[in-house]
């Protein structure tokens, strides 16, 4: 009797081999794509280089959207700026040496500012690494080690088979809170060379959770419950945490005002009853926060810019949730509580009773309108207006990229940024070039939705190479370049130390309309009074834009000072 088992015909040993056989021409480069599309990633960054054309080559086989920028720092600041708008690990595509070490600022404000950009760059060939000096291209004694001190962490691979598990750690790495850039590191020989590992299947990368200890939480909620006179700040972990929510609700609870740092823009609605907004450089500011008797940090080490530049000493009891192990406690003792911003908060909502306080808007009032009147003595109602202008032609749900210049000095306190996740600046490391690149990354991950950039005319010398770049992509950015003649925050700063003198703050610039129309860009030069329109209507267009307004603007008074 015949069973129907019996019929199967089984593969011979040359079929069986045949299938597990890798297709002819898989590179190491074939490795890295295949993980990286097996983790989830559709868009890369980067610029090729001699020993990452290897790497570029497997890319441009593979369905994985490549968008290459002009400038590897440049790369890396839109890679920052995509992972921010997704939350998601951006991978960015370095090559050896001089590539890999221009990229190191875009690096060092993503790990301020935890952005999770899953940075691959190529390496010399491997029979060259160990410390020899062999002469290669790009050869530097310790590539990894230029890196080391500013990501996360560090993953190399020196063979083929490396490769997946490599990337998968970085990813989960990068992931992982708190978000952060990391660094993958391969040399050009692994990448070129043909592989016999089948191909990269069921990779798994999935980030820890970071939960709070209970008995933390819960004599936090304690004090909070008990509190005479709650604050709380909030900072950019609320934001990484897509917390905003629970913030919310939160505070109101406890009937506790919300103070947002200039990296926590957007936490906290700016127009609620309970919202300090984000005056942290003034003094009013600072006196309501010291006089707190219970102060809740969520996702904030209290820095330089969000403690008024050192000068706030708190004189209550301050409970610090925070990612960044290091950061607990490192600038006041506090009871630290190393958690994810959400989940920490979702646990102080299930503990914490009601409080009510209905003098609480009030005295939230008054500390902004003490605010208020300092900055109208001191006549700046054009800068004032400008960033009113700008509010009002900006789509409230359109992201804003900020460059370090006056403007954005003013907006990191006075801009209402409508929702969470809307507004970003450089203030993490303070590197110059990093609105418009960042914008750029953001048109892509947030495509059909405007996107604006602002940058003084110093920083927009950084950038103007992603011209070509924004008109390549055809991506719906604004870029708007306040032209002061030089560096103007320098230069103030300088005339205020030195007795009036200043050095190197005057700079030459280019006709910037010009230039963008050279690029085949629509710009326009504007003015204080037709700003509005005009960055609506170039808002409103489909595709790269440029607006210029000529104008030298002052910052409002320092607080921090003797």
């Amino acid at each position: 009797m015949t069973h129907d088992h019996d019929l199967v015909l089984r593969p011979t040993d040359a079929q069986r081999a045949a299938a597990l056989a890798p297709p002819p021409g898989r590179t190491g480069g074939d490795l890295v794509v295949e993980t990286l599309r097996g983790l989830g990633a559709t868009t890369v960054f980067g610029l090729p280089g001699q020993h990452a054309l290897g790497l570029f080559d497997a890319v441009g086989r593979s369905d994985l959207r490549l968008v290459t920028l002009r400038v590897e720092n440049n790369a890396g600041f839109a890679s920052d700026a995509y992972g921010r708008m997704t939350g998601e690990a951006v991978p960015l595509l370095l090559s050896t040496g001089p590539g890999a070490l221009t990229a190191l600022p875009a690096l060092a404000e993503a790990a301020a500012a935890s952005s999770p950009v899953l940075a691959i760059s190529s390496q010399i060939p491997a029979a060259g690494l160990g410390g020899g000096r062999r002469g290669h291209l790009h050869e530097l004694r310790d590539q990894a080690a230029s890196f080391r001190d500013v990501v996360k962490s560090v993953h190399i691979a020196r063979t083929p088979s490396q490769i997946p598990s490599t990337i998968a750690e970085a990813w989960e790495s990068a992931l992982t809170a708190p978000h952060g850039p990391v660094w993958v590191e391969i040399p050009e020989d692994v990448l070129r060379t043909e592989t016999i590992v089948p191909q990269v299947t069921g990779m798994d990368a999935t980030p820890h959770d970071l939960p709070p200890r209970p008995e933390l939480t819960a004599l936090a909620a304690h004090w909070l419950e008990h509190a005479e006179r709650p604050v709380i700040i909030a900072g950019g972990g609320v934001i990484r945490a897509d917390a905003a929510g629970k913030l919310k609700q939160l505070a109101e609870r406890l009937s506790a005002p919300v103070v947002t740092t200039f990296g926590g823009k957007g936490a906290f609605p700016w127009t609620h009853p309970l919202s300090l907004q984000s005056w942290l450089e003034d003094r009013h500011m600072t006196d309501f926060l010291e006089d707190a008797d219970v102060l809740l940090v969520v996702g904030s080490g209290l820095g330089e810019l969000s403690s008024n530049y050192h000068t706030f000493l708190p004189g209550g009891r301050v409970i610090q949730i925070e990612a960044d192990l290091g950061k607990l406690e490192s600038n006041h003792p506090a009871l630290g509580i190393h958690a994810d911003a959400r989940l920490a908060l979702q646990a102080l909502l299930e503990t914490v009773a009601e409080r009510k306080d209905p003098t609480a808007p009030d005295r939230v009032r008054a500390v902004l309108s003490a605010v208020a009147d300092r900055l109208a003595s001191q006549n700046l109602t054009l800068e004032q207006g400008l960033l009113a202008s700008i509010r009002s032609a900006l789509p409230p749900r359109s992201p804003s990229f900020w460059d370090m210049t006056i403007l954005a000095y003013w907006a990191w306190s006075a801009f209402d940024p409508k929702h969470p996740n809307t507004m970003h600046s450089a203030q993490g490391a303070g590197g110059l070039g990093y609105a418009f690149p960042a914008a750029l990354g953001a048109c892509l991950a947030e495509p059909g939705t405007p996107v604006l950039a602002v940058s003084g005319d110093g920083g927009a010398m950084y950038s103007l190479a992603e011209l070509a770049t924004a008109r390549q992509h055809d991506l719906d950015v604004t870029w708007l370049i306040v032209d002061d003649g030089g560096y103007g925050i320098l230069r103030e700063y300088m005339t205020d130390a030195f007795d009036g003198r200043t050095t190197g703050t005057e700079l030459t610039r280019p006709d910037f309309t010009a230039l963008a129309e050279s690029f085949g860009i629509p710009a326009t030069s504007t003015t204080p009074a037709t700003l509005a329109d005009d960055l609506k209507q170039a808002l409103s267009t489909p595709g790269p834009s440029l607006v210029v307004l000529p104008a030298t603007l002052r910052m409002f008074a320092p607080t921090h000072l003797p």
